[in-house]
């Protein structure tokens, strides 16, 4: 498929794609006859997890690691796990972090309901 295509399909940008491609995080598609990029359809799938692991907060610098580790093949496979693991530990920590701010934000959002509840009930 065209760039234009997978940029349609997979939600990026032509320019986010062809960064990816710059930086390593996609491997160079093959070219037609014209010079045009010629992706697979599987490299939505790797598109799709590239996205989830930016959603997480991974830095791009890890992505590029576990790119450059998917590239070499089965062997690194123990290396990158440990890799996805330690980053869904972040993630976890950071889960813990948002719902304790969760939680303060509803104890002060069911404040103001109490208080604009009292005033309401004075009228």
């Amino acid at each position: 498929m065209k760039i234009g295509e997978l940029a349609r399909r997979s939600g990026r940008s032509t320019h986010t794609l062809r960064y990816y491609e710059r930086i390593g995080l996609l491997p160079p598609p093959r070219r037609d006859g014209s010079g045009q990029r010629d992706y697979d359809a599987s490299i939505l799938v790797w598109l799709a997890f590239l996205e989830r692991l930016r959603a997480t907060g991974m830095p791009i610098r890890e992505m590029l690691d576990y790119a450059a580790l998917r590239a070499r093949g089965v062997e690194t496979a123990q290396t990158r796990c440990n890799l996805l693991e330690a980053h869904r530990e972040r993630v976890r920590e950071h889960m813990c972090l948002l719902q304790a701010s969760l939680e303060v934000l509803d104890t002060k959002i069911e404040g103001y309901h109490a208080t604009l509840h009292e005033e309401t009930s004075r009228i």
